[in-house]
């Protein structure tokens, strides 16, 4: 009998712990991470294209795992065409003419590959490298908050009608397709008038669009941009881009849950990289402030900064904020962890900081490690009052200085790494 109730104890305490493990950053009983993500692409082999997609595509087409595909220029799925993307498949974005493919508003996307045999979207050199190709645009008819309803995407993109480049409507349900155990790898090609290319770039996209298990790894430019529109984003994971991570903007209706960000300080461009840049507008003259302002709903994010010395690349300038916050932006952020950044948080100088504004800017129940300060205005150096105001007990949030290796179950590991958090920091920082 006693040897039977001190099996059940340590059973309890067991997933007692577990559960516990699970309450802050990303959640699993398992490391969701393992088999589809790839931490090192440059090390993948993959065979030479046997197929070219360019131009317009026009009618319903599947593309296969026995094939490799290769984007040639500026390639659009136009006049409510779906295209099916077989799990395993292969796609190749060419280097010379920066490829790139988009899914024209009206059109549909059914990438839909499996833990085992994701779909791959990558760059056709050897040596691969951030920027090499374009990226995937999807533009659909779900709302902006932009003055013209029908907005063009302008990046440069090569379209031969401007239909085909637009996005923006009135069904926030719209559905554009499904993104499902998906890769990105060595996207964000620089243009010349037009800045970086995102890796993937969601545009006027309904709530009908299914986005999860979706890993951006190198990419020179953003990693997701959302566009206007109304997404929800689950388990997805940006690696190392230079840019920022998740770009949210012009009055996007945004959930980011169960998802990860890992920024390098010797990959990520000064000024410019965050996890989270969530603004509402670019200006005030292309917004119609009538409309629905961009917000964000984020929970179970891990938000990290891996640095071998992080006060020295915090010193000369390698380090920026892990989330920015525009105006007229509501943002919720909620059991999640940031680690690593200088600082946390910066809201912009605009914010007027008063009841009305933090009622729509909030953080609870999150971690906060390691991070030169927390919650900031912009250009202020005394912050004391945000700091008393998300410091309260109410918000639950949790403060801590703790190195890598004991903040996370193993973050070291350069094939698979596990990001959860480790339980034992969190009961030996909680502040109550």
């Amino acid at each position: 009998m006693k040897k039977i109730t001190l099996t059940t104890l340590l059973l309890f305490v067991t997933l007692s712990s577990t559960f516990a493990q699970q309450e802050k950053g990303i959640i699993g009983f398992k490391n969701w991470l393992d088999h589809w993500t790839d931490f090192k692409p440059n090390k993948a082999k993959y065979a030479k294209p046997t197929q070219i997609l360019s131009g317009a595509i026009t009618k319903d087409t599947k593309l296969y795992k026995s094939d490799t595909y290769l984007l040639l220029g500026d390639v659009f799925v136009t006049d409510s065409t779906t295209l099916v993307i077989e799990p395993g498949t292969v796609i190749m974005g060419d280097f010379k003419t920066k490829g790139s493919l988009t899914i024209s508003n009206g059109s549909t996307i059914i990438a839909e590959g499996k833990s085992t045999d994701p779909i791959i979207f990558t760059s056709n050199r050897s040596l691969k490298k951030p920027g090499d190709w374009g990226g995937l645009f999807i533009l659909g008819n779900a709302p902006t908050n932009t003055t013209d309803s029908n907005t063009i995407l302008n990046y440069g993109l090569n379209a031969n009608d401007n239909k085909n480049i637009s996005y923006g409507g009135d069904n926030p349900e719209s559905n554009s397709g499904i993104l499902n155990y998906v890769r990105i790898e060595y996207a964000g090609k620089r243009t010349k008038n037009h800045g970086y290319f995102n890796a993937l770039t969601l545009a006027g996209v309904g709530s009908e669009t299914s986005f999860e298990n979706v890993m951006i790894t190198f990419c020179e430019g953003n990693s997701v941009a959302v566009y206007g529109g109304e997404v929800t984003l689950n388990k997805f994971v940006s690696y190392k881009s230079s840019s920022n991570d998740y770009n949210v903007n012009y009055g996007a209706q945004c959930k980011i849950t169960n998802s990860l960000a890992i920024k390098s300080p010797y990959v990520s461009k000064a000024e410019s990289s965050r996890c989270l840049y969530v603004l509402n507008h670019d200006s005030l003259e292309s917004t119609d402030l009538t409309k629905t302002a961009t917000t964000v709903e984020a929970s179970n994010l891990t938000l990290i900064n891996i640095s071998s010395d992080l006060d020295y690349d915090i010193k000369i300038g390698l380090v920026n904020e892990a989330i920015y916050i525009g105006d007229e932006v509501s943002f919720t952020i909620d059991k999640s962890v940031i680690s690593g950044f200088n600082p946390a948080v910066i809201l912009d100088n605009t914010i007027k900081i008063n009841n009305d504004n933090l009622n729509k800017l909030v953080f609870t129940r999150n971690y906060f490690n390691n991070c030169n300060g927390n919650i900031f205005t912009k250009y202020r150096n005394n912050n004391d009052d945000l700091e008393n105001w998300y410091g309260s007990s109410s918000f639950n949030n949790v403060y801590s200085k703790g190195p890598d290796s004991e903040t996370f179950i193993d973050a070291k590991s350069s094939s698979r790494p596990d990001y959860r958090l480790r339980i034992n920091r969190i009961v030996a920082s909680r502040n109550e």
